[in-house]
């Protein structure tokens, strides 16, 4: 058989046909390759997504079930706490009402003590009406300010819880361009005895519309002072006074009570003669424009607690 030679260009064809084969193959290969390692990446993130994703749940369950019984100790303590809340307001009402119970005992006990401590001789009604014997002596006296005296040759005494309210009323009406001075204040019994006697002797039976007898004057106590100006002819004109009209307004604010007003029932008026009877019952007495002796002695006692508030 006769050979026939091969053409240059079919030889160059057929060559490069099989370059083009195995590059392909090569390619397809490599390819293949890439994807099957890409396949085995995706299935291993895939179990590791699985893994993670199981580790995942696994955490939510556990934080779930920590969260629950975090819950439910919660609600435990919540429980307690409420049960500690109304115990804790039952022994705080327990003690409030004891706290009460105790300042009613201890104002009750206070009061008690002030009452005791308090001469109720100060507050009665002595005018013809109850009797101080002749060993009656206030507690304790104390020299009024020789500055607020008609006769400063003549010292005078009052109560001493008075004096500094005695003292403050004259430093007021001063103040206010008004001098009151003070003409007799404290009267023993035998003192009281002399002067009714004086008055006897000059006025007669007539004395006994403006003098006590003794053991029925106020200025026993040692609360009650007839006052004046410094002009002591207006004494017999006192109610027309600027001292009268002062007193009238502002006594009551120190505790100070007119005794003796007009159309009493035991002396002529005296504008004068004043009587410390505290400061509530003063202003009670101002206030409602009666006077001491028009209430009944049970009505006055009331204020016994209250005459050196």
């Amino acid at each position: 058989m006769k050979k026939v030679p091969l053409n240059p260009r079919r030889l160059l064809a057929i060559i490069g046909g099989t370059v083009v084969i195995f590059g392909l193959f090569a390619y397809g290969a490599y390819r293949y390759g890439e994807l099957a390692r890409a396949l085995i990446r995706s299935e291993v993130q895939v179990s590791l997504l699985e893994v993670v994703g199981v580790r995942q749940r696994e955490s939510i369950a556990s934080l779930t079930a920590a969260l629950a019984s975090r819950a439910s100790e919660n609600a435990a303590l919540t429980a307690t706490l409420d049960e500690v809340r109304r115990v804790l307001g039952e022994e705080q009402n327990k003690n409030t009402l004891f706290a009460e119970q105790i300042r009613d005992i201890t104002g009750t006990v206070g009061t008690l003590q002030k009452l005791a401590e308090t001469d109720p001789e100060l507050i009665k009604k002595y005018s013809k009406v109850y009797f101080l014997n002749e060993n009656y002596i206030p507690a304790r006296l104390s020299a009024i300010d020789s500055r607020y005296l008609y006769d400063v040759k003549q010292p005078q005494l009052i109560l001493s819880d008075v004096l500094a309210r005695l003292h403050s009323m004259f430093a007021a009406a001063a103040r206010d361009g008004v001098t009151l001075q003070v003409v007799s204040a404290y009267r023993s019994f035998a003192e009281q005895a002399a002067v009714k006697s004086g008055y006897k002797v000059v006025y007669g039976s007539g004395a006994n519309k403006f003098s006590a007898d003794q053991g029925y004057s106020e200025h026993q106590l040692g609360t009650a002072i007839d006052i004046t100006t410094p002009d002591r002819a207006v004494f017999s004109r006192f109610e027309t006074s600027a001292a009268y009209t002062w007193l009238v307004d502002h006594a009551h604010q120190f505790g100070f009570a007119l005794s003796y007003p007009k159309g009493n029932a035991y002396y002529q008026f005296e504008p004068w003669h004043w009587r410390f009877v505290g400061v509530k019952l003063a202003t009670v007495l101002h206030d409602s424009k009666k006077f001491f002796y028009d209430l009944d002695q049970r009505e006055i006692d009331a204020y016994l607690i209250s005459l050196f508030d």
